[in-house]
């Protein structure tokens, strides 16, 4: 295959990246190492692990049959689109304003305090809009990955460079599960942890938008397609540790508590670069971050709006890729009117704000990966594409782990 073919092959996963290496990465795992040291890697590289199965799912049913999950869950019945929706829908307005306000922090740091953060937020989710609005799936899957590009390559210089400050004895220090707090923290880190677990069905819906982009006869082969999704997820993994390890390298051994409020948590997030490369380093990851953060929310407002889009052209009894841009715009539009509320009334403090967003989000997350393994055991699939009793374990493992954490959560918010 050409560069260009593998380039096109792997944008699927590209976006996939893109979206997770956010609010996920650059404010939960950064908190994850400032709190606690290296004590939460292991949770981290947990997460990634456990949700790999379900994610991979949803690429493989889209490249074996052409469609989306959410035609799995109507294959299914109704019963499973719906529930699935039920789930899901009502958290976008609420996820879109988180990543508004985490990407308005960093653009304050950046230009200074030209307006409120309510304001900057509520113009960043607009301008993403616009953008998706004018220039579609090419624009997405062009814009993210040289966006993506620089943010990674800073990181990891950035890392390498605070090894020498990591205490590393706090890897194997778990007093922190003896402590509340600790533990609701853990819900929330892995709810985004690497993404929430319904963007797998956007990964399908995208990865059939990328697959059009191919030439004629260029269409790869169920392993080409798995690498193409496993590169990118392992990037993902290695970037949120390499966040905690900046969070652990810098904060913690100074006992630097993250900032509650957007602006000055991102102003910290910052100074990392700053302390280990300089201010000129510093600022061009500022900007690398503002890039990547926007690529969040770009691809975050595609999704939801695609998935919106998608279910609804199921429920006219018409093909799930079949829905129009004047339905996707719609649902832009509405989500986004909704998200503009959430931002002027219930944004005080991002941290808790973005706490709840992700633990609401883990919550579903079970409910998801089971959905996607029926889909792949039960819809009609070429028996080479249906996951191995390895995956299909792996995966079952993975919904009993989210299960139970989803039942501590409640148990101990109930206490």
């Amino acid at each position: 295959m050409s560069n260009n073919i593998l380039r096109r092959l792997a944008g699927p996963g590209l976006i996939f990246s893109g979206a997770a290496i956010g609010t996920s990465h650059l404010v939960q795992s950064t908190r994850a190492g400032a709190m606690f040291g290296l004590a939460l890697v292991v949770v981290i590289v947990l997460a990634n692990v456990l949700k790999y199965p379900a994610y991979r799912f949803g690429s493989d049913f889209a490249h074996t049959r052409g469609r989306s999950l959410l035609a799995g869950y109507r294959e299914l019945g109704l019963w499973a689109l719906v529930l699935f929706l039920a789930l899901v829908m009502p958290l976008v307005p609420i996820i879109w304003a988180a990543l508004g306000a985490a990407t308005a922090g960093i653009l304050t740091v950046i230009v200074g305090p030209v307006a409120p953060v309510p304001v900057l937020a509520a113009l960043v989710i607009l301008a993403a809009t616009t953008l998706l609005l004018v220039g579609g799936y090419a624009w997405l899957d062009r814009i993210n990955g040289w966006l993506l590009a620089f943010l990674c390559i800073a990181t990891l210089v950035t890392t390498a460079t605070v090894l020498p400050r990591v205490e590393w004895a706090t890897l194997v220090d778990f007093s922190w599960t003896q402590q509340t707090a600790a533990l609701l923290f853990i819900v929330a880190l892995a709810g985004f942890m690497p993404n929430p677990m319904d963007v797998s069905v956007a990964l399908s819906l995208w990865k059939v938008e990328g697959d059009r982009a191919l030439p004629e006869g260029a269409h790869p082969s169920l392993a080409e397609a798995r690498r193409g999704f496993l590169g990118p997820y392992v990037l993902t993994t290695v970037m949120a540790v390499c966040f905690c390890i900046m969070g652990a390298g810098v904060m913690h051994p100074q006992g630097i508590a993250p900032l509650p409020d957007a602006p000055g948590f991102a102003g910290q997030l910052v100074d990392l670069y700053r302390a280990a490369l300089g201010d000129w380093v510093a600022t061009l990851a500022a900007l690398s971050a503002l890039s990547v953060m926007l690529t969040t929310v770009i691809a975050g407002i595609d999704a939801y709006a695609r998935i919106a889009g998608a279910s609804l052209a199921i429920f006219k009894g018409h093909e799930d890729v079949s829905y129009s841009r004047r339905d996707y715009a719609g649902f832009c539009l509405a989500f986004v009117a909704i998200a503009l509320v959430t931002v002027f009334t219930l944004l005080k403090d991002l941290t808790t704000f973005l706490d709840f967003v992700t633990s609401a989000s883990f919550v579903t997350a079970p409910v998801v990966a089971l959905l996607n393994h029926l889909v792949v055991t039960r819809c009609a699939m070429p028996e080479e594409a249906r996951p191995d009793a390895l995956f299909r374990a792996w995966n079952w493992v993975a919904i009993v782990v989210m299960t139970a954490l989803a039942a501590m959560y409640f148990a101990l918010k109930l206490a």
